[in-house]
Parts: structure tokens; C-alpha cells; sequence
């Protein structure tokens, strides 16, 4: 294994959601990462988010690993989800809180 995939593997596994995205949860530098960031937050879900353009190596490595071409990647419990259209359509539909809380992550409970 490349040292780019034992470092993808390692975040991966240091947190039971992982974003790989454009920036940083605090300052996201695209939409699409901001789109994860927004949905992550208003479920309440602790996340680690790790910066792709910090890291030319696991920008193109996050790419080869989940065999998906674009950023941001969702990992829960080490299970590659998808990238934003993916975690928006989950979460409108109801079915991304379903997901995580059948994987025993932490979701606040829709307001009424």
C-alpha cells in the first residue's frame, strides 16, 4: 500500500464520519464541500473534514481510493457514501439520517 493510501486509510478510520473536501469545515472553499458541511451540521453529527488542497498527494489519491472522480467524499465508519449530490439527495429523502443512525452515529432529531 502507497503511504497516500495508509494516510487516506488512517483519516478514514480516526473518526466515524470523514469529508474529504475543499477546505476546512470552518471555511469550506467550494460549494459543494460547504453543501456537506451545512447538511453534517443541521443533523448534528460530529465530522472531521480533511483538506484536500493542503495535499496534492491525497487530493488525487482520495480520487483513486473511492474510485470517484470528485470532491467531497463522505466515509462513515470507514464506508465510502458519496460526494455532495449523493449526501443531499440521502438527506432529503430522510434516508442519510436513517443511514447514520443505523451505523451508530449521533443525529439530532428533526425539529417538528
Amino acid at each position: 500500500m502507497s503511504d497516500v493510501n495508509a494516510t487516506i486509510e488512517n483519516e478514514i478510520k480516526s473518526q466515524d464520519v470523514v469529508v474529504f473536501m475543499k477546505g476546512t469545515p470552518q471555511m469550506p472553499q467550494c460549494g459543494f464541500s460547504g453543501q456537506v458541511v451545512q447538511i453534517l451540521n443541521y443533523l448534528g453529527v460530529p465530522f472531521k473534514g480533511v483538506n484536500v488542497l493542503a495535499d496534492q498527494g491525497i487530493r488525487e489519491g482520495i480520487k483513486a481510493y473511492s474510485n470517484w472522480p470528485t470532491i467531497p467524499q463522505i466515509y462513515v465508519k470507514g464506508e465510502f457514501v458519496g460526494g455532495c449530490d449523493i449526501t443531499r439527495e440521502m438527506f432529503q429523502s430522510g434516508e442519510l439520517q436513517t443511514f447514520l443512525s443505523e451505523k451508530g452515529v449521533p443525529v439530532k432529531p428533526a425539529a417538528a
